[in-house]
């Protein structure tokens, strides 16, 4: 026996605290009519988790609550508690003895309890599923519902005995699938959805890095082209430094040599006797000569100076013309695009109560042409203000580069008039016989000899100023790179280049090396520059890449989650196949068996005859959402076939000629409902039964026929019986007696048969 007993109070009208203990197979509640008797069964209702209050015989919780009487307040809440037997564990619980309490308040709040903890509605419905009890079905059949089960329809007669069946936990199981399926799909749809709002930018951003992993590959060409650069200028530099170092030196040092010979040849023509005009006039020309000389050099340098400016600004020049002519560089005013941007939301503004749509059609049609027109305008257009400025320089140097020309060559003419006047000066001293004759030898030799010597410096001065100016771009160019390409170019010192052979080049070998291939180089360099500035990536490449990886991974995660969600919606798609078969399989196994059983409670009950369960199909006509006007202006009904499966109940009596459940008189009605439910209780017993006055309309001689099937059903399953039938009561080990008082209040009286043969013996 597993139910032992049953607390109420507050309920309906036991305002007192009540117990029952169903300590027999068959327990038996008696009492006159309006007792209360029938509280009892709609207790083990509500405690088991009835939800409809009017199948308890109540509008609101409210009504399920003891309202009071004269002497008796109302009271505040109804509670009940049923206390099953769990010792063989038919309750999915580790206790020995499982209690489960509902209490309503007069505010309609349920408060649920299983062992005293509160739980919630749904933990104690799965509880009671597992050992396939209910708060409504076939174990608890009140008075007028015995009748239920032959009077409703054939998909509610199934639903019924798929419930007696034990399916109940299995159509549970479905129906969370199902559910759970439908959240699955939900989902599903939920993933796709937000892929397909990323996938775009995704596009996106897959773009930009392909053009930071361009750009990154042309850095890393570029970083290797510097390299090589950087090493052949600084080779050249330094190897060229010092070999004009080399050259230089020895010829300062014998300028140095003439210039105090030249002293010591001056003095002796000053401080000579014999000095006349014409050695005054040799040392005036001499100093005219040195002056005209410096002033000629100083402007040379001068020019060369001015040179390298102008091939500086040439190449400036070139590069922007580069730039420029690009359109990714093309510049627009900020106010052009203020008029356009206010253009356009003057036609938007226009179309804002519009509701013809060629006309909304037309306004954006125009709002894209002015649009492409405004590009088509500014691509043409080219901002030629820095290449004027830097031509404008160019120009200005052009010019001073003319003057210093005219300058130098005035200069040389002078030295060349000086020189001739001097070396005639010299022809007619030469003729003379005088003592300041080797002096003045030694003057005319060493002005020749320095002024070879000086224009040997000159010569290696210009190549000096220009490698001074290589060696300024030269640094210039390399806080470019760094800028440009990171620090690693400053390792160009340790750079080996090498030959076809794979043989190191010395720096003799790259300081002798023809300079077109440098400039080749550099040139390459200035293009791999203007390739990456086209790209227009600026500082934010690790930016992009990150939010490219970041929104990559995410797009990953959601293909992983929908590939996961697909795998869980096929499972459980499957779950639902092989539960929709189990149930199939159990249902018509179930069938088999409780026809055999009512066959044979059929015929006990009549004598003989036939009955049976029979799985039918109906077609029902079901309209359509809309109803189609046809041409003569009728309606077309638009009825689909909808197929419904359940049970039909097949009857023939003895000894009459009566077939179908509409011909059974009421006693006979009463006869086949309770042999089909003690047959549905016998196939798949539940723990406990509970029956409200289905013998009401038995007589005397089917009364006995009842009785025994009682007792052969309590072998199986523990009956609690509301009862007027004397014969009935007979076969109860405990009697249970309502009465009611004056103040509408049930008590219980109690008489175990059990106990008192006991006692008797």
């Amino acid at each position: 026996m597993y139910l032992k007993g049953l607390e109420l109070a507050g309920f309906k009208s036991f305002a007192k605290k009540s117990e029952l203990f169903f300590n027999a197979p068959i327990s038996s509640i008696v009492g006159p009519n309006g007792s209360g008797k029938s509280n009892l069964a709609e207790a083990f209702r509500f405690v088991l988790g009835e939800q409809s209050i009017k199948s308890l015989r109540g509008k609101k919780g409210e009504d399920l609550i003891f309202n009071g009487s004269g002497d008796t307040p109302r009271a505040n809440r109804a509670t009940v508690k049923v206390i099953f037997d769990n010792s063989r564990r038919f309750l999915n619980l580790d206790f020995d003895e499982v209690s489960i309490e509902r209490t309503v308040h007069r505010d309609g709040v349920n408060e649920y309890y299983i062992n005293g903890s509160q739980v919630r509605l749904k933990d104690i419905l799965e509880l009671l599923a597992g050992a396939h009890i209910g708060s409504s079905g076939y174990h608890i059949i009140s008075q007028g519902e015995a009748d239920r089960i032959l009077s409703a329809p054939i998909k509610e007669r199934k639903a019924m005995i798929e419930d007696a069946l034990g399916l109940r936990v299995y159509q549970y199981k479905k129906q969370e699938s199902a559910r759970k399926l439908e959240k699955t799909e939900e989902n599903i749809a939920h993933v796709e959805s937000l892929r397909k709002e990323i996938a775009p930018h995704i596009k996106f951003l897959k773009k930009q890095v392909e053009k930071v992993e361009k750009a990154l590959e042309m850095k890393e060409k570029l970083k290797t082209m510097y390299i090589e650069y950087f090493k052949k200028e600084d080779s050249y530099i330094r190897v060229k430094k010092a070999d004009l170092s080399a050259k230089i030196s020895p010829l300062k040092k014998q300028l140095e040599v003439l210039h105090k010979e030249l002293e010591q040849a001056k003095k002796v023509l000053e401080n000579s006797k014999e000095a006349n005009q014409k050695g005054a006039l040799v040392v005036s020309m001499e100093e005219k000569i040195s002056a005209t000389r410096t002033l000629r050099n100083s402007l040379s340098l001068e020019l060369g100076r001015i040179e390298g400016q102008v091939a500086s600004e040439e190449r400036i020049l070139i590069k922007q013309k580069e730039i420029e002519d690009n359109d990714a560089h093309k510049m627009v005013s900020l106010k052009d695009i203020e008029n356009v941007a206010l253009a356009v939301d003057r036609d938007i503004a226009s179309l804002e109560n519009e509701q013809d749509i060629s006309r909304i059609k037309s306004v954006l049609r125009a709002i894209k042409d002015s649009l492409f027109d405004f590009i088509s305008r500014n691509k043409t257009l080219t901002n030629n203000t820095l290449r004027e400025e830097t031509q404008a320089e160019i120009n200005r140097l052009e010019a001073k580069k003319q003057e210093l020309l005219l300058q130098i060559e005035k200069a040389n003419t002078e030295e060349s008039i000086l020189n001739n006047n001097y070396i005639a000066l010299k022809n007619d001293i030469e003729k003379e016989k005088d003592s300041n004759r080797d002096a003045e030898k030694a003057v005319f030799r060493i002005m020749a000899e320095e002024n070879s010597i000086v224009s040997e410096i000159h010569t290696l001065d210009a190549q000096g100023e220009i490698l001074v100016r290589e060696e300024v771009d030269f640094k210039r160019e390399l806080v470019e790179a760094v800028t440009l390409v990171g620090r690693d170019v400053l390792d160009f010192a340790n750079f080996q280049l090498k030959d076809d052979l794979g043989a190191v080049v010395t720096e003799d070998v790259i300081a002798s090396s023809p300079r077109d291939k440098q400039i080749d180089l550099r040139r390459d360099i200035e293009k791999i520059q203007i390739r990456i500035e086209e790209a227009g990536l600026g500082g934010n490449t690790n930016d992009i890449v990150r939010e490219y990886t970041e929104a990559s991974e995410r797009d990953t995660f959601l293909a992983k989650e929908l590939e996961d969600l697909a795998k869980s919606a096929k499972g459980l798609q499957d779950l639902i196949v092989d539960l929709e078969n189990k149930i199939d399989i159990e249902f018509k196994v179930g069938i088999q068996k409780i026809n055999k059983q009512f066959q044979e409670f059929f015929s006990l009950m009549f004598g003989g005859g036939e009955a049976g369960l029979v799985v039918v199909k109906e077609s029902k006509k079901k309209k359509s959402d809309t109803d189609l006007i046809l041409e003569d202006g009728e309606l077309d009904d638009m009825e689909n076939d909808v197929v419904e499966e359940g049970i039909d109940i097949s009857v023939s009596l003895p000894r009459k000629k009566v077939k179908g459940l509409v011909m059974l008189s009421g006693g006979e009605r009463a006869l086949t409902s309770i042999a089909l439910l003690f047959a549905v209780s016998q196939v798949n017993p539940p723990p406990f039964i509970i029956l409200d006055e289905t013998d009401a309309a038995l007589d005397e001689a089917n009364s006995k026929k009842y009785g025994d099937m009682i007792e052969n059903l309590s072998k199986y399953s523990q009956l609690i019986l509301i009862t007027h039938n004397r014969e009935t009561m007979s076969r109860a080990g405990i009697i249970y007696g309502v009465t009611m008082g004056q103040g509408g209040i049930s008590k219980l009286l109690s008489i175990s048969f059990d106990d008192a043969v006991t006692v008797a013996k």
